[in-house]
Protein backbone atom coordinates (compact mmCIF):
# COMPACT_ATOMS: atom_id res chain seq x y z
CA UNK A 1 0.00 0.00 0.00
CA UNK A 2 1.42 3.57 -0.98
CA UNK A 3 1.53 6.66 0.57
CA UNK A 4 -0.52 7.97 -2.24
CA UNK A 5 -2.86 5.44 -1.81
CA UNK A 6 -3.67 5.82 2.37
CA UNK A 7 -4.39 10.00 1.07
CA UNK A 8 -6.68 8.50 -1.37
CA UNK A 9 -8.81 6.78 0.90
CA UNK A 10 -8.30 9.83 3.68
CA UNK A 11 -10.58 11.78 0.85
CA UNK A 12 -13.09 8.81 -0.16
CA UNK A 13 -13.71 8.70 3.93
CA UNK A 14 -13.71 12.22 4.41
CA UNK A 15 -16.25 12.25 1.37
CA UNK A 16 -18.27 9.42 2.95
CA UNK A 17 -19.17 10.77 6.05
CA UNK A 18 -19.46 14.71 4.55
CA UNK A 19 -23.39 15.10 4.85
CA UNK A 20 -24.34 18.18 6.52
CA UNK A 21 -23.83 21.36 5.06
CA UNK A 22 -23.07 23.94 7.17
CA UNK A 23 -25.33 27.27 6.71
CA UNK A 24 -22.63 29.81 7.88
CA UNK A 25 -19.65 28.58 5.56
CA UNK A 26 -21.98 26.40 3.05
CA UNK A 27 -19.64 23.71 3.05
CA UNK A 28 -20.19 20.04 3.98
CA UNK A 29 -18.86 18.94 6.78
CA UNK A 30 -17.61 15.83 8.78
CA UNK A 31 -19.78 14.49 11.54
CA UNK A 32 -18.59 11.33 12.67
CA UNK A 33 -19.86 12.60 16.37
CA UNK A 34 -23.24 13.94 16.46
CA UNK A 35 -24.40 17.29 18.03
CA UNK A 36 -26.87 15.30 20.30
CA UNK A 37 -23.49 13.61 21.80
CA UNK A 38 -20.97 16.15 21.18
CA UNK A 39 -22.83 19.13 23.10
CA UNK A 40 -23.80 17.14 26.34
CA UNK A 41 -20.27 15.79 26.81
CA UNK A 42 -19.37 19.41 25.99
CA UNK A 43 -21.62 20.82 28.73
CA UNK A 44 -20.36 18.88 31.32
CA UNK A 45 -16.89 19.33 30.75
CA UNK A 46 -17.43 22.99 30.89
CA UNK A 47 -19.37 23.26 34.19
CA UNK A 48 -15.84 20.74 35.63
CA UNK A 49 -14.21 23.49 34.47
CA UNK A 50 -15.97 26.25 36.02
CA UNK A 51 -16.03 24.20 39.35
CA UNK A 52 -12.01 23.97 39.07
CA UNK A 53 -11.47 27.37 38.57
CA UNK A 54 -12.10 30.89 39.33
CA UNK A 55 -15.66 32.58 38.06
CA UNK A 56 -15.60 36.19 38.30
CA UNK A 57 -18.44 37.75 38.64
CA UNK A 58 -20.13 40.79 40.12
CA UNK A 59 -17.92 42.90 38.25
CA UNK A 60 -17.75 45.46 35.12
CA UNK A 61 -15.69 42.93 33.65
CA UNK A 62 -17.66 40.06 34.11
CA UNK A 63 -20.62 41.99 32.91
CA UNK A 64 -19.06 42.98 29.42
CA UNK A 65 -18.48 39.70 28.66
CA UNK A 66 -21.85 38.77 29.64
CA UNK A 67 -23.22 41.79 27.42
CA UNK A 68 -20.86 40.72 24.25
CA UNK A 69 -21.85 37.20 24.43
CA UNK A 70 -25.90 38.02 24.29
CA UNK A 71 -25.56 40.45 21.62
CA UNK A 72 -23.27 38.04 19.64
CA UNK A 73 -26.21 35.34 19.80
CA UNK A 74 -28.86 37.21 18.59
CA UNK A 75 -26.52 38.16 15.67
CA UNK A 76 -26.33 34.73 15.20
CA UNK A 77 -29.87 33.76 15.76
CA UNK A 78 -30.90 36.91 13.53
CA UNK A 79 -28.44 36.06 10.70
CA UNK A 80 -29.47 32.02 10.82
CA UNK A 81 -33.26 33.17 10.63
CA UNK A 82 -32.76 35.77 7.49
CA UNK A 83 -31.02 32.95 5.68
CA UNK A 84 -33.34 30.43 6.22
CA UNK A 85 -32.37 28.32 9.05
CA UNK A 86 -35.12 29.00 11.66
CA UNK A 87 -34.21 26.85 14.42
CA UNK A 88 -29.99 25.98 14.03
CA UNK A 89 -29.41 27.07 17.50
CA UNK A 90 -31.90 24.95 19.30
CA UNK A 91 -29.94 23.03 21.32
CA UNK A 92 -27.47 25.72 22.45
CA UNK A 93 -26.95 26.73 25.48
CA UNK A 94 -25.69 29.94 26.02
CA UNK A 95 -23.53 31.34 29.03
CA UNK A 96 -20.94 33.26 29.35
CA UNK A 97 -18.26 33.29 32.15
CA UNK A 98 -15.11 35.44 32.80
CA UNK A 99 -12.43 33.17 34.20
CA UNK A 100 -9.43 34.44 36.63
CA UNK A 101 -6.63 33.25 34.94
CA UNK A 102 -3.16 34.92 33.36
CA UNK A 103 -3.39 33.28 30.26
CA UNK A 104 -4.03 35.54 27.36
CA UNK A 105 -6.88 33.38 26.03
CA UNK A 106 -10.51 32.99 25.47
CA UNK A 107 -12.76 30.12 23.64
CA UNK A 108 -16.19 29.03 22.81
CA UNK A 109 -17.28 24.98 23.25
CA UNK A 110 -19.40 23.19 20.86
CA UNK A 111 -22.99 24.48 22.11
CA UNK A 112 -21.93 28.32 22.75
CA UNK A 113 -20.28 27.64 26.25
CA UNK A 114 -17.86 30.31 26.33
CA UNK A 115 -14.87 31.45 28.59
CA UNK A 116 -12.73 34.48 28.33
CA UNK A 117 -9.50 34.69 30.62
CA UNK A 118 -8.71 38.05 32.25
CA UNK A 119 -5.45 37.89 30.89
CA UNK A 120 -6.85 38.87 27.31
CA UNK A 121 -8.35 41.76 28.60
CA UNK A 122 -5.52 44.18 28.43
CA UNK A 123 -4.96 43.05 25.59
CA UNK A 124 -8.75 43.79 23.90
CA UNK A 125 -8.19 47.07 25.55
CA UNK A 126 -12.24 47.76 25.19
CA UNK A 127 -15.50 46.14 23.99
CA UNK A 128 -15.11 46.27 20.60
CA UNK A 129 -11.71 44.04 21.16
CA UNK A 130 -13.64 41.84 23.32
CA UNK A 131 -16.02 41.45 20.48
CA UNK A 132 -13.49 40.50 17.60
CA UNK A 133 -12.50 37.71 20.00
CA UNK A 134 -15.38 36.20 20.97
CA UNK A 135 -17.40 36.70 18.00
CA UNK A 136 -14.17 34.63 16.82
CA UNK A 137 -14.58 32.12 19.34
CA UNK A 138 -18.49 31.64 18.84
CA UNK A 139 -17.89 31.11 15.37
CA UNK A 140 -15.84 28.07 15.89
CA UNK A 141 -18.67 26.26 17.64
CA UNK A 142 -21.42 27.56 14.69
CA UNK A 143 -19.50 26.56 12.29
CA UNK A 144 -19.11 22.80 14.22
CA UNK A 145 -15.53 22.84 13.93
CA UNK A 146 -14.46 20.85 17.16
CA UNK A 147 -16.84 18.05 15.35
CA UNK A 148 -14.95 18.24 12.16
CA UNK A 149 -11.61 18.28 14.34
CA UNK A 150 -12.80 15.10 16.35
CA UNK A 151 -13.83 13.48 12.74
CA UNK A 152 -10.80 14.07 10.92
CA UNK A 153 -8.70 12.92 13.75
CA UNK A 154 -10.95 9.45 13.45
CA UNK A 155 -10.33 9.40 9.81
CA UNK A 156 -6.68 9.97 10.33
CA UNK A 157 -6.07 7.30 12.75
CA UNK A 158 -8.91 5.04 10.52
CA UNK A 159 -6.11 5.05 7.22
CA UNK A 160 -2.98 4.74 9.31
CA UNK A 161 -4.44 1.48 11.24
CA UNK A 162 -5.74 0.07 7.93
CA UNK A 163 -2.26 1.05 6.53
CA UNK A 164 -0.69 -0.74 9.04
CA UNK A 165 -2.66 -4.03 8.94
CA UNK A 166 -2.87 -4.15 5.09
CA UNK A 167 1.07 -3.83 4.71
CA UNK A 168 2.77 -7.07 5.39
CA UNK A 169 6.40 -5.89 4.83
CA UNK A 170 7.57 -4.77 7.82
CA UNK A 171 10.12 -2.28 5.91
CA UNK A 172 7.21 -0.90 3.70
CA UNK A 173 4.82 -0.42 7.21
CA UNK A 174 7.61 1.31 8.51
CA UNK A 175 8.05 3.52 5.81
CA UNK A 176 4.58 4.19 5.58
CA UNK A 177 4.15 4.84 9.27
CA UNK A 178 6.86 7.56 9.09
CA UNK A 179 6.06 9.57 5.66
CA UNK A 180 2.10 9.29 5.89
CA UNK A 181 2.25 10.72 9.47
CA UNK A 182 3.84 13.37 8.47
CA UNK A 183 1.98 13.95 5.33
CA UNK A 184 -1.68 13.66 6.98
CA UNK A 185 -0.79 16.22 9.03
CA UNK A 186 1.55 18.77 7.28
CA UNK A 187 -0.73 17.97 4.14
CA UNK A 188 -4.05 17.46 5.52
CA UNK A 189 -4.36 18.59 9.47
CA UNK A 190 -2.68 21.57 9.74
CA UNK A 191 -4.38 22.92 6.66
CA UNK A 192 -7.27 21.98 8.06
CA UNK A 193 -7.14 24.15 11.18
CA UNK A 194 -5.61 26.81 9.22
CA UNK A 195 -8.87 27.05 7.51
CA UNK A 196 -11.03 26.66 10.19
CA UNK A 197 -9.13 29.67 11.79
CA UNK A 198 -10.05 31.58 8.77
CA UNK A 199 -13.28 30.72 8.71
CA UNK A 200 -14.10 32.09 12.80
CA UNK A 201 -12.59 34.99 11.60
CA UNK A 202 -14.74 35.87 8.66
CA UNK A 203 -17.97 34.53 10.80
CA UNK A 204 -17.15 36.46 13.73
CA UNK A 205 -16.41 39.59 12.09
CA UNK A 206 -19.61 39.43 10.38
CA UNK A 207 -21.89 38.39 13.71
CA UNK A 208 -19.67 41.63 16.06
CA UNK A 209 -20.78 43.82 12.91
CA UNK A 210 -24.16 42.79 12.75
CA UNK A 211 -23.52 43.15 16.76
CA UNK A 212 -22.97 46.66 16.49
CA UNK A 213 -19.45 46.39 17.14
CA UNK A 214 -16.60 47.87 14.67
CA UNK A 215 -15.55 45.13 12.27
CA UNK A 216 -12.58 47.32 11.86
CA UNK A 217 -11.00 46.49 15.14
CA UNK A 218 -10.71 43.27 14.33
CA UNK A 219 -7.72 44.26 12.77
CA UNK A 220 -6.43 46.34 15.41
CA UNK A 221 -7.03 43.57 18.06
CA UNK A 222 -4.41 41.32 16.20
CA UNK A 223 -1.93 43.97 15.77
CA UNK A 224 -1.85 44.28 19.34
CA UNK A 225 -1.60 40.59 19.74
CA UNK A 226 0.65 40.33 17.36
CA UNK A 227 2.93 43.07 19.17
CA UNK A 228 2.50 40.87 22.51
CA UNK A 229 3.51 37.64 21.50
CA UNK A 230 6.72 38.69 19.27
CA UNK A 231 7.54 37.10 16.13
CA UNK A 232 6.72 33.69 15.24
CA UNK A 233 9.28 30.64 14.81
CA UNK A 234 6.89 28.64 13.09
CA UNK A 235 6.16 28.73 9.50
CA UNK A 236 2.53 29.11 8.81
CA UNK A 237 2.69 25.88 6.63
CA UNK A 238 3.87 23.79 10.09
CA UNK A 239 0.96 26.20 12.23
CA UNK A 240 -2.63 25.91 13.14
CA UNK A 241 -3.26 29.52 12.89
CA UNK A 242 -2.23 31.63 10.28
CA UNK A 243 0.21 33.87 10.46
CA UNK A 244 -0.53 37.61 12.28
CA UNK A 245 0.26 38.94 9.34
CA UNK A 246 -1.98 37.13 7.13
CA UNK A 247 -4.79 37.46 9.63
CA UNK A 248 -4.64 41.09 9.85
CA UNK A 249 -4.71 41.39 6.08
CA UNK A 250 -7.96 39.44 6.01
CA UNK A 251 -9.30 40.82 8.70
CA UNK A 252 -8.51 44.53 7.17
CA UNK A 253 -9.91 43.30 3.43
CA UNK A 254 -13.40 41.93 4.99
CA UNK A 255 -13.72 44.61 7.36
CA UNK A 256 -16.14 46.67 4.46
CA UNK A 257 -17.67 43.27 3.66
CA UNK A 258 -19.01 42.74 6.77
CA UNK A 259 -20.19 46.35 7.26
CA UNK A 260 -22.39 45.57 4.56
CA UNK A 261 -23.48 42.47 6.11
CA UNK A 262 -24.60 44.33 8.79
CA UNK A 263 -26.29 47.15 6.93
CA UNK A 264 -28.87 44.32 5.72
CA UNK A 265 -29.73 44.20 9.43
CA UNK A 266 -30.35 48.13 9.55
CA UNK A 267 -26.86 48.03 11.87
CA UNK A 268 -25.08 50.92 9.86
CA UNK A 269 -23.60 52.85 13.03
CA UNK A 270 -21.12 50.98 15.68
CA UNK A 271 -19.56 51.23 18.85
Amino acid sequence: MKLKNAFIILGILGLIVSCATNPFTGKKTMALVPNSQLFPTAFAQYDQFLSENKVVTGTADAAMVTKIGQKIAVAAERWLTANGHVGYLNDYKWEYKLVNDETVNAWCMPGGKIVVYTGILPITKNEAGLAAVMGHEVAHALANHGQQRMSAAYVQQGVAIAGNVAIKDEQSRNAFNQYYGIGSQVGVMLPFSRSHETEADKIGLYLMAIAGYNPEEAAELWKRMSAASGPSSTPEMLSTHPSNDSRIANLTALAPKAKEEAAKFGVTSFK
